[in-house]
Parts: structure tokens; C-alpha cells; sequence
């Protein structure tokens, strides 16, 4: 008898997980729309629009190390529900923030959210997943966060010219799916993995069966019972173990390549580099819906390619390509080219799409032990967090200084180096079980 599934509930419960990565998307665009509007309201200097920008960072590793002690020690799905509520109240404060440092403290507190959410929702997919269709169930979350973002831009688009005061209604509209993603929780099921770690092995056993038939829930539970011995508890000195700080060291390197690529800094500052060459604010904004929508059409294409090619050769692509189209950025920017720079941006976005923004989240999620995963993908998180600050804080003040092209120049280097540590350090792990990806990584 072979496995099978039960592909309405399997899909349904990864939509509602991937929720989370809706939010993401919200609050990773909003402040694209909004940064025009706060700096005009709050006079903003090149560094503290940086530090506003980048706030969400900071709060997302807050975000990563509760969500990585609750995920271990209580289940996914409590984490879930928990970055649901901050999300929603957060919205609302920053949309009646009365001033700066509010707003501040309201974008961090959505940190919170938007980092448990980046660590849970992946991860949780990952942990429901047959190791047949996970790449393409977990690249889900990646395309949420895409309609976030999507969605936000247009909403921003539309708001542009409600008056100074639209960047509230922009900030305080991310109540309405954080209250969708909080409802839907209700009604997911804790992870199995989790469950049989936990001793509820019965538990696990009908959350399996509603996925699949019995073949795949005795499948399951042996792989699980084989690489989580009841008597290891996750401990954060297990990630120094010989076995897996090698692993924990990819899973940072890949995290942190994701954000050092520079992509962010143009979903992020969209309107400072179109206004660099003489945009108005209605192309700025214009600008930022393409750059959504490409994003959009590539993730779906990178969903059909992730079980097909593979995650290493789509990540090769992803580094290698952003590093020549920086190098054109860079020169476009210097020669003040609208179209040229549309162009090439676009491509960049493409390229990043479906290569280096899903595959970072799916590898991270499916690399790691199942004894530690959960403490693993928190610390791989932080980092990427912390890169995510690095980033957004510098890149205004390397504008103001420097020139925009001198920062895409120095991104396309970083993109060379990290072409170089994919090809070296990283192994293929499609099709691959979770269990299977542990033994080959422990060297069994």
C-alpha cells in the first residue's frame, strides 16, 4: 500500500499557517508607502529613517527567541497565536502613534510578531509536510508574504493622496488579516512531531491520520522515533554538538546571505532610489506595486521548480544573478536612467524571487535535527533578523555619503561570496525526508 493524502486538509492547514507570512509581507511593505509620509510628519534624518525602518528588525529578534522557547516547549501552535495578537495590536498602535518614538516602539512590538511568525509558520509546514511536496507546501509561506506585500502596495497606491495623515489608515489596515490569521488558528492542528517529542504519541497519530492513510502515519512516527529519542530534551548547548553546529553555521550563512544580498533595501527604499533619479511620488509608489507584482508572478514559478530542480541550483542562480544585475544597477543609477534602472530592478526582483527569498526559508526549516529544530531555526532567524537591521540601517546613510550605486556595487560582491559558499558548503536535500536529512548530516 502505498502513502496517501488527504490534500484539502494538508493545503488548507499550510494556507492558514502561512498566514503568518502575510503579515510579514504587510509589514515589510507598509513602511514603503508610509516612510514619505513619516519623514514629512516626524522631519526624519538619514539615520533615524534608518532606525525607523529597521526597528521591525530588532523586534523581530525578540520575536525569534520567544518564539523558539514556546515552539519547543509548548508547540507551534501557541507561538502562532501569539504573533497573530501582536500583530494585530501593533497595527493599531502605530496607526494612532503620536509621535515618533511611538511609532518606533509600535513597529518593534510588530517585530515581535513578524519574527515568531517567520520561524513558526515555515517551520510548522515543514513538520506536516510529506517529504515529496514540502518544498513546494513550504514555499507557500513565501508566497503569502509575497501578497502581502502585493496587497499593501496597492493599498498604499490607493491611499497616496488622502492627505498627510494616510499613512495611519496604511499602518492601521494590517488589523484585518491579523484578525483572518488569529480565527483560522482555531482551527489547526498542533504539529505531529511536536506531539510525539512531546509523549502524546496517540495525539500525533490523528493529526497524521487526517493527513494520510495509514501507511504514512506508521511511516512517519518510525522515521520520528529514530532521530528523536524520548530522553533528549532540546537544550541550546546540543547546537555545539560535533553533529550539528556545522549545520547550525549553514543555516546562519544562508540566513544572513538572504539579507546581505541587498534585495531588501529595494522592497524597502523603492521610493529613495526613484527619487534619486528624479521620480515623482506617484512613480516612486508606482514602482513599488511592479516590483510586488513581478515578485508575485516569480515565487509562483519558483513554487513549480523547487521539487523539480532543486534547491542548491536554484540558490547558484538566485546569487550569481543578482551579482551581474547589481553591477548594472550601480551604473544605471550613476547615468540617472528611469527606464533602464525599471528594468533591471524588476529583474533583480525576479531573480531573487525565485531563488534566494523561498529556498533560504525552506532550507532553514528542513535542515536542521528534529531535537533542536526549533532552538536551531530560532538562532538562524536572529541572525537574519540582525543582517535585515544591518542592512536598512546602513543603506541611507551609504546614500547620503556615498551614492546608491557604491551600495549595489558592494552588494554584488557580497552576492560572489556567497555564489561561493552555496557552491562549496551546500547539499541537495530535495525529496528528501526530514529524518533522511538529519542522518546524512550527522554523517550515519
Amino acid at each position: 500500500m502505498t502513502a496517501k493524502y488527504n490534500w484539502a486538509f494538508l493545503i488548507s492547514i499550510s494556507v492558514v499557517s502561512a498566514m503568518g507570512g502575510y503579515l510579514f509581507g504587510f509589514d515589510f511593505a507598509v513602511i514603503t508607502g508610509g516612510l514619505p509620509f513619516l519623514r514629512e510628519t516626524f522631519g526624519l534624518n538619514a539615520v533615524l529613517e534608518g532606525f525607523t525602518t529597521g526597528s521591525l528588525a530588532i523586534g523581530c529578534i525578540a520575536g525569534c527567541i520567544v518564539a523558539g522557547n514556546i515552539a519547543d516547549r509548548y508547540g507551534r501552535k501557541p507561538g502562532l497565536l501569539f504573533a497573530a495578537s501582536i500583530f494585530c495590536l501593533s497595527s493599531l498602535a502605530m496607526a494612532l502613534a503620536p509621535n515618533i518614538t511611538s511609532f518606533i516602539v509600535a513597529r518593534f512590538f510588530a517585530g515581535i510578531g513578524v519574527g515568531m511568525a517567520s520561524m513558526l509558520s515555515p517551520m510548522y509546514i515543514a513538520e506536516i509536510s510529506p517529504p515529496e511536496v514540502r518544498g513546494r507546501l513550504v514555499t507557500i509561506n513565501q508566497l503569502t508574504i509575497v501578497l502581502g506585500q502585493v496587497v499593501t502596495h496597492f493599498e498604499n497606491f490607493q491611499l497616496r493622496d488622502t492627505g498627510p495623515d494616510a499613512w495611519r489608515w496604511m499602518f492601521g489596515l494590517g488589523m484585518i488579516p491579523s484578525l483572518l490569521f488569529l480565527t483560522g488558528l482555531f482551527f489547526v492542528p498542533e504539529s505531529p512531531r511536536w506531539l510525539l517529542k512531546a509523549g502524546r504519541e496517540d495525539d500525533s497519530r490523528k493529526v497524521l491520520g487526517r493527513i494520510g492513510n495509514t501507511r504514512f502515519v506508521n511511516n512517519t512516527i518510525d522515521a520520528i522515533r529514530k532521530t528523536l529519542p524520548q530522553e533528549i530534551k532540546a537544550d541550546f548547548r546540543l547546537l555545539f554538538h560535533k553533529s550539528i553546529w556545522p549545520i547550525v553555521l549553514i543555516g546562519i550563512g544562508l540566513a544572513v546571505f538572504q539579507q546581505f544580498c541587498g534585495i531588501n533595501v529595494v522592497f524597502n527604499y523603492t521610493t529613495n532610489i526613484f527619487r534619486s533619479i528624479g521620480a515623482s511620488s506617484t512613480e516612486q509608489l508606482l514602482q513599488a506595486v511592479y516590483i510586488s507584482l513581478v515578485n508575485l508572478v516569480f515565487t509562483l514559478i519558483a513554487m513549480s521548480l523547487v521539487d523539480k530542480w532543486g534547491r542548491k541550483p536554484l540558490m547558484l542562480i538566485g546569487a550569481g544573478g543578482l551579482a551581474v544585475l547589481y553591477i548594472f544597477i550601480g551604473t544605471v543609477l550613476r547615468t540617472g536612467s528611469g527606464t533602464a534602472l525599471s528594468v533591471f530592478i524588476l529583474s533583480a526582483i525576479g531573480i531573487y524571487a525565485m531563488s534566494l527569498a523561498p529556498l533560504t526559508w525552506v532550507l532553514i526549516a528542513e535542515i536542521f535535527p528534529n531535537r533542536v529544530r526549533g532552538t536551531a531555526i530560532s538562532v538562524a532567524v536572529i541572525f537574519l533578523w540582525l543582517a535585515y537591521f544591518i542592512l536598512v540601517f546602513t543603506f541611507p546613510i551609504i546614500e547620503e555619503y556615498f551614492g546608491n550605486a557604491v551600495a549595489f556595487w558592494g552588494y554584488a560582491v557580497i552576492c560572489v561570496l556567497g555564489f561561493l559558499f552555496i557552491f562549496i558548503k551546500l547539499p541537495e536535500t530535495k525529496g528528501k525526508s526530514l529524518e533522511t536529512i538529519e542522518r546524512e548530516f550527522a554523517g550515519h
